[in-house]
């Protein structure tokens, strides 16, 4: 049977959150999934975090993480809360890491990223399933791969069904053990994971309303079990559809057309960008220019569940 998700606390006001990666200018993507977010917060009377997502030292940039707020600012896109900025955090996710190690849940992992495809099986296009090569090693074979590579950590995962009911994607579920694997919660260069921070943040900053794009609905299951294994309130999620350059070629940082810069060299004002991406992904009846405020007028959360032809991919245009 699966192990359903507990909803966000019921008496809890709706918080949001924007989380971008300083790593460069925002495109058409970003925007939309942060317009997604902000009309399901303030729809129902709820308030929006921005979280800086600066794990990656090496490719997060200062300029970057102004430009982004500027960014947010010039489209409309009031935040209530923040900025907050993971790259200050390491000591709660210590903290967490911690936890997770006295439960006897976390092993070193010495594989390369060779290993990991000769071993693992492909699963859901990109991902992977660990196939648990380390999870078993005894005290000598590990001190023996210690010798030649610093290890990874990772986090023993049951063999369990966890499921949860997307406003936009519907149920979706995942066992653990044979979808997922043992995963990561901190590289070996000593970075704590994407997984573990992100769960952190939302306890720690109150979000209990997650929008973000669909290629993160397969992480979720894994950030449920981490919310409970540590004790945290869970929250409710929206996985919307991605918008794409082709099919199958999500919107990047390098799809300079789709660049805020090219947006406003294209559509001339804010209002008629955020207009564009609304009409073009069911938000909105027809693109005419609008802010994100004009389009909360009619914003319902069933909207968002009905609006869209297709619910994984919508071609950027």
């Amino acid at each position: 049977m699966p192990v359903e998700t507990h909803t966000a606390l019921e008496n809890a006001p709706v918080k949001g959150r924007f989380a971008p990666s300083p790593t460069g200018r925002m495109h058409a993507g970003n925007i939309y999934a942060a317009l997604c977010a902000w009309l399901v917060a303030k729809s129902q009377g709820g308030s929006i975090v921005l979280r800086i997502e600066d794990l990656d030292r090496e490719r997060s940039k200062h300029e970057y993480i102004d430009a982004v707020q500027r960014d947010f600012e010039f489209l409309g896109l009031t935040w209530d809360e923040g900025p907050y900025f993971q790259s200050g955090r390491d000591e709660a996710y210590q903290q967490a890491f911690d936890t997770l190690v006295e439960k006897g849940l976390v092993y070193p992992c010495y594989c390369t990223r060779a290993d990991l495809h000769a071993a693992s099986a492909p699963h859901r296009g990109e991902k992977l399933i660990y196939a648990g090569t380390c999870r078993n090693l005894t005290a000598a074979q590990r001190a023996q791969r210690e010798l030649s590579r610093k290890p990874a950590q990772r986090l023993i995962v049951p063999d369990e069904v966890y499921a949860l009911d997307d406003l936009v994607q519907g149920h979706y579920e995942q066992n653990l053990a044979h979808d997922c694997g043992d995963f990561l919660i901190r590289r070996s260069d000593g970075a704590f994971a994407y997984q573990l921070a992100v769960v952190v943040d939302d306890a720690a900053q109150g979000v209990n309303s997650v929008v973000r794009g669909m290629d993160l609905l397969c992480s979720t299951p894994q950030q449920i079990y981490l919310q409970r294994i540590l004790g945290l309130s869970e929250a409710q999620y929206a996985h919307v559809p991605l918008l794409v350059a082709e099919r199958n070629r999500r919107l990047s940082k390098r799809d300079h057309d789709a660049s805020i810069d090219c947006l406003l060299e294209r559509f001339k004002s804010p209002e008629a960008i955020v207009g564009h991406i609304a009409g073009i992904t069911g938000l909105a009846p027809n693109c005419d220019p609008a802010t994100p405020e004009q389009l909360l007028e009619t914003f319902t959360i069933g909207r968002l569940s009905t609006c869209f032809d297709d619910l994984v991919q919508i071609q950027w245009r």
